[in-house]
């Protein structure tokens, strides 16, 4: 056991981006048993002690938003230093479900370690994925299946992985690996749609898994849906400067870019408007190189994801309305 081990997490909530991990980390937060780290995302797993590498920061942004990683381990220690005596410690990193490496760090240093697991439609995923690089400026393909289709050449490059838009959807090959490092007790699986649809019974589930009173942890109005923002001159424009600061960013304190950026952001979202649903045939071609690892994931889990299968995805949290008793 680590000489840590009073200091360290004692779960983590490890993925997926873009399907509700935002939500539950705040809702968890509600629970006076559980102490949740006050930096959501540290992403101290993805690293080994040593800042992330520029090789894996090439997107836009993507060295910006590493300046922002815990990768010392006492700054990470200190995260957990306010847990009262008795709580149950835990952080939320989305990406620890799809760093293999991150995984096996995790495990060796926290053998004991919870993992909380959310996934979601793999193409709902990716396209709200899609809409909040957009959002924010950084995404700078207007057309998601063509964005999709890039995503081998800018892995490639060197792209941040929150621009894997397909592979961050691979569920089944990473359960499959996490399962090859800890015991299916210490993990539990929700999908995005019981976070939605049934809170109160999911936090429940959440509650009982970590050890903690049931009945007490409460949901927050979501705060990280990103708006529609439709292509066009402005956006254009708005979204250029965005990139050309976020690269300068990259040389300054995290905190100095966000408060220069946040007056183009909020003028990007001024140009929202209602998301559009996603043409049939572009959902199947997005689909279609995932419909393999969703049988791997039934396999692993014996749930159907049958409505994964199908050409209209469920929407988002502002989109989405409790599911018939």
């Amino acid at each position: 056991m680590s000489a840590d081990a009073g200091r360290l997490p004692q779960f983590v909530i490890a993925g997926a981006p873009k399907a509700g991990t935002t939500a539950l980390h705040a809702a968890l937060a509600t629970h006076p048993g559980l102490y949740l780290s006050p930096v959501k995302e540290p992403k101290y797993y993805l690293t080994d002690g040593r800042p992330p590498p520029r090789s894996g920061q090439r997107g836009p942004g993507d060295a910006h938003s590493a300046r922002e990683w815990v990768w010392r381990r006492e700054d990470y220690l200190r995260l957990f230093d306010g847990a009262p005596a008795g709580a149950v410690r835990g952080e939320s990193t989305p990406f620890y479900l799809h760093d293999r490496a991150a995984q096996r760090r995790l495990v060796a240093d926290v053998p004991g370690i919870r993992v909380v697991a959310i996934v979601r439609d793999p193409v709902d995923r990716a396209w709200s994925n899609w809409v909040h690089l957009r959002a924010d400026g950084l995404e700078p393909e207007a057309d998601f299946a063509t964005a999709v289709e890039l995503e081998a050449e800018r892995v490639a490059a060197g792209w941040a992985p929150f621009w894997h838009y397909r592979g961050l959807g691979r569920y089944g090959e990473q359960l499959r690996d996490l399962h090859s490092l800890l015991p299916r007790e210490q993990v539990l699986l929700l999908r995005y749609r019981q976070l939605v649809d049934t809170p109160r019974e999911t936090l429940d589930r959440v509650s009982s898994f970590l050890g903690v009173e049931l009945g007490v942890a409460h949901t927050v109005a979501p705060e990280n849906v990103k708006p529609y923002v439709a292509d066009g001159p402005r956006h254009r424009v708005l979204a250029r400067l965005v990139r050309s600061g976020a690269a300068l960013g990259a040389y300054a304190p995290p905190q100095v870019w966000r408060q220069v950026s946040r007056p183009l952001v909020a003028a990007l979202h001024a140009g929202r408007t209602t998301r559009p649903p996603m043409p049939v045939e572009v959902r199947r071609a997005v689909l279609a190189p995932l419909l393999t690892d969703i049988g791997l994931l039934e396999e692993l889990t014996g749930e159907s994801f049958d409505d994964w299968r199908r050409d209209t995805g469920r929407g988002d949290f502002r989109s989405r309305r409790p599911a018939p008793a």
